[in-house]
């Protein structure tokens, strides 16, 4: 059976969401749907390569940041402690330095949602950042490593840290935050362009997903 969510309708309390339809056929890997969050226009994708076990992402979307996200989100639901980590690369030069794309754990698809991330910034910038409760403004800790990087998202109850490693040495922490979310929660890739009018492009490689992972 295909692991997607097309053409759902998703009510969530003072937030209507329409997920973006996906082909009865996709493959979305490790997750189970791909869908715009926030007001995105033009509309993104995501696809998975089985030969190369990545996972491209195209989005456009003004940012994530400030009380409002708008970005696109390959994601699955999933309850309990998790590690994530992936290798992530943009694709071209790219029109805005601060385009992003990274591992995000979301409580929901508002797009003012509380959520903790790992970001890769256009200009290589990594951080933390985090919207510790609904309708709040977005905070960051910055890493002093620059990309190319593995990048590590972890939650363990509601404690989330975030470490990365450059040229395949050990982790180093980038910060360590409490975010309450219950679950289940959303977690995923995420690409947002930093230009509304503008699609980016970023792939994943070495996606892993472990520990307590439930649909």
């Amino acid at each position: 059976m295909p692991r997607t969510f097309p053409a759902l309708l998703f009510l969530i309390p003072g937030f209507l969401f329409l997920s973006a339809a996906a082909p009865e056929d996709a493959d979305f890997g490790k997750f189970e749907a791909s869908s715009d969050v926030g007001k995105v226009e033009p509309a993104g994708k995501a696809t998975f390569d089985k030969t190369t076990d990545q996972y491209k992402i195209t989005a456009s979307g003004a940012n994530i940041w400030a009380k409002l996200d708008a970005f696109h989100f390959l994601l699955r639901k999933l309850s309990g402690d998790v590690t994530l980590e992936a290798d992530i690369a943009f694709v071209g030069e790219g029109k805005n330095p601060h385009r992003k794309a990274g591992w995000m754990i979301r409580q929901s698809l508002d797009p003012d949602a509380p959520y903790v991330d790992v970001m890769v910034h256009g200009e290589g910038l990594i951080a933390l950042q985090y919207r510790s409760e609904k309708g709040g403004i977005t905070k960051d800790i910055a890493s002093k490593t620059k990309s190319p990087a593995t990048v590590k998202l972890e939650r363990r109850g509601d404690t989330f840290t975030v470490s990365v490693a450059a040229n395949g040495e050990a982790f180093t922490p980038v910060g360590e935050i409490k975010v309450p979310m219950p679950d289940p929660v959303y977690a995923g890739l995420a690409v947002c362009s930093h230009d509304q009018a503008t699609s980016e492009t970023a792939i994943f490689s070495n996606v892993s997903i472990k520990d307590h992972l439930t649909k």
